[in-house]
């Protein structure tokens, strides 16, 4: 062989040995059980063939700890004498057919529940599909569906069906009346994710609202049946950098959600809703955790009985009630320190001590109203969190929230999951 091919294989052998060095050859996934290993290589940054980067597999481990499916993940990385990469990832897997129950009762005697079930790894791709049954006065029924990587690693639908009647309050002229509210149609939402902290969701719902006067007061320019045919429009905007250790949360989340909701009656009138959910977790030594929410949303400033936003005990403030009193504007803040008891192997217990709090505009009011002391509302209160490390999401709590501003109540709480 001449010289000159010898000296280009030389050269030819010398890249191939290059670029094979810390590439990734082998991705393997120990302790996946139910969940498709498959699926999980789909999701993940780090492909086999390219260089390891440390970066995107610490994104990697963070995203795996995300998913339903997962209670627990971590990485290892061994190289070969050749410089070849093997990346192991080893999950501990959840229980994700989970029953679910959210139970409340306060002193003006309100009581109410749902309760479900939900499977959130169908078919081992972390598919969420489930419904609810729920009593609050009348019967009620959902079923959803929400398959976040359905297309691929990015691309995903979710589909919702409810039927939901309650009583509501409908405040208006400083009076009150009672009224059978219900609510029936699907959403459909297309769902997107840029990158490991940021995604978005945009869609459509069709569905039906019917009002129906049960009590209370009367007013001549308050209708006493309405039956309303409506569409809405819905944007989601969701950034999330929170790390997660079993039950153990720190870092920051925001959703912004944006809605356009119209109507064919000039009672319930077209309207523009938006609010944004800043949440912030902070671990405080080994075993305990501050989680606070801000709340801020507005609407569409008309002077309705049927303002969109509500101050009720399974939104926003532990022990105030359902539903009394509504708005077109929100102010609201949670904040609450948990501690951690008892923490074993598959089991937790935390205490819990919070402040809920918040303020509202009034239909067709001012910004002023928000700081109007007959629309603030000031609860603190104490819990207790009983937590199944294995299964997703089962986490039972109980809260008992003490009003101390004006006109307040005072009532338990009871939940799947913790209150935000």
């Amino acid at each position: 062989m001449s010289g000159k091919y010898l000296f280009l294989l030389l050269f030819w052998l010398t890249c191939v040995g290059f670029g094979q060095k810390n590439n990734v050859v082998d991705i393997k996934i120990i302790g996946a059980k139910k969940t498709k290993a498959a699926f999980l290589r789909k999701i993940i940054q780090v492909k086999k063939g390219v260089p390891l980067d440390s970066v995107s597999l610490l994104k990697d481990v963070e995203r795996l700890k995300r998913l339903p499916s997962i209670a627990h993940a971590y990485s290892e990385v061994f190289s070969a004498e050749n410089g070849a990469t093997h990346v192991v990832f080893t999950i501990e897997e959840n229980f994700t057919i989970i029953p679910y129950a959210n139970v409340y009762a306060s002193s003006d005697d309100d009581f109410a529940f749902r309760i479900g079930i939900q499977e959130f790894n169908l078919l081992g791709r972390n598919m969420i599909f489930g419904g609810f049954y729920q009593y609050d006065n009348y019967n009620s029924v959902g079923v959803n569906l929400r398959a976040p990587y359905l297309i691929n690693n990015k691309i995903g639908l979710a589909v919702n069906y409810k039927h939901l009647t309650t009583e509501e309050p409908v405040f208006f002229d400083n009076t009150t009346a009672d009224y059978k509210y219900n609510n029936k149609g699907f959403e459909l939402m297309g769902l997107y994710e840029f990158n490991f902290e940021n995604r978005i969701e945009f869609g459509f719902s069709l569905f039906t609202e019917d009002y129906a006067y049960l009590s209370g007061a009367t007013s001549a320019a308050v209708p006493q049946f309405l039956n309303v045919d409506k569409h809405l429009f819905k944007f989601i905007y969701n950034y999330d950098n929170v790390k997660y250790y079993y039950h153990y949360l720190k870092g920051f989340r925001s959703m912004l959600n944006l809605q356009y909701v119209g109507s064919s009656d000039g009672n319930l009138p077209e309207f523009l809703i938006g609010f944004n959910d800043f949440v912030y977790f902070r671990r405080m030594g080994s075993r305990g955790n501050w989680a606070s929410r801000l709340r801020l949303g507005l609407a569409s400033n008309m002077k309705t009985p049927f303002a969109p936003f509500t101050v009720d005990n399974n939104i926003n403030i532990r022990g105030v009630g359902n539903t009394i009193d509504r708005g077109t504007g929100a102010v609201v803040f949670n904040t609450e320190y948990r501690h951690t008891l008892i923490d074993k192997n598959w089991f937790a217990m935390q205490a819990n001590v919070f402040i809920d709090g918040g303020s509202w505009r009034n239909p067709g009011g001012r910004f002023s109203d928000f700081g109007d002391r007959m629309n603030l509302r000031i609860y603190p209160g104490i819990g207790l969190r009983l937590i199944h490390k294995r299964i997703f999401n089962a986490i039972f709590r109980i809260d008992y929230g003490y009003g101390i501003t004006n006109n307040a109540a005072q009532g338990i709480v009871f939940g799947i999951g913790q209150y935000f």
